[in-house]
């Protein structure tokens, strides 16, 4: 416990400093650790597999706000919908629908972030910078796609896994130009959020512009796979 609240400290002073988002990535943690991050003041849970976040979320605290983020298969949307706050990965138009399909039944709008795959890894998910501009084109300018009861509110992606911090530097980099060249475009103010930057990698993220990390080990210790 009280590595966890020196570690929260620690972190929430150094993102306070440039109005950086904090999530905590919960996933493989058992509730008695979130409760305790929750009783300290996080709020921003991440979680990566849909069955372990509706189990999670009926057990805490209901001003808790769940992010998806891992990979969301269409036909689990339906699951994480009613309480989901942001769900980071969308990585295709066909998930964009089903998102929206879900919020109109439950008259709700749900934020997500669109998922950039900016690593030189081919198992990352995420669009291409085509796919990417094809959506913001139909969504925004031309609104040939009639998305109501979604947000897209930013972009999400993840940097290459490597010790090399001039490839991450500019995929992080690469990541920031598609959202400002984004925003020079659409002039829309809700969508602003860029979520790049995890435990191992976030400061250098925060200095190329990312305004919320993922951060999972440096606050909970070690993941233990109990899956």
């Amino acid at each position: 416990m009280s590595f966890l609240i020196e570690a929260y400290n620690n972190i929430s002073q150094e993102l306070a400093a440039t109005n950086t988002a904090l999530v905590a990535v919960s996933k493989t943690k058992p509730v008695e650790d979130i409760q305790q991050a929750y009783n300290i003041g996080v709020r921003d849970f991440g979680e990566n597999y849909v069955q372990e976040l509706a189990d999670k979320q009926i057990q805490l605290p209901t001003d808790i706000r769940w992010h998806f983020i891992g990979h969301l298969q269409t036909n689990k949307v339906k699951y994480i919908a009613p309480f989901v706050y942001l769900i980071h990965g969308v990585d295709s138009e066909k998930l964009l629908l089903e998102i929206n399909k879900q919020g109109k039944k439950l008259n709700k709008r749900i934020n997500c972030l669109l998922q950039i795959h900016i690593a030189k890894e081919e198992t990352k998910f995420g669009l291409n910078e085509d796919e990417l501009f094809q959506i913001i084109q139909k969504y925004f300018i031309e609104k040939t796609i009639t998305l109501d009861f979604v947000n897209i509110v930013g972009l999400m992606g993840m940097a290459s896994f490597t010790d090399n911090k001039e490839t991450i530097q500019s995929e992080f980099n690469f990541l920031k130009q598609l959202h400002t060249s984004i925003n020079e475009q659409i002039k829309n103010d809700s969508f602003r959020v860029l979520s790049m930057g995890m435990s191992g990698d976030y400061p250098l993220a925060i200095a190329c512009g990312s305004n919320m990390v993922r951060i999972g080990s440096l606050l909970f210790g070690e993941r233990s796979y109990h899956h």
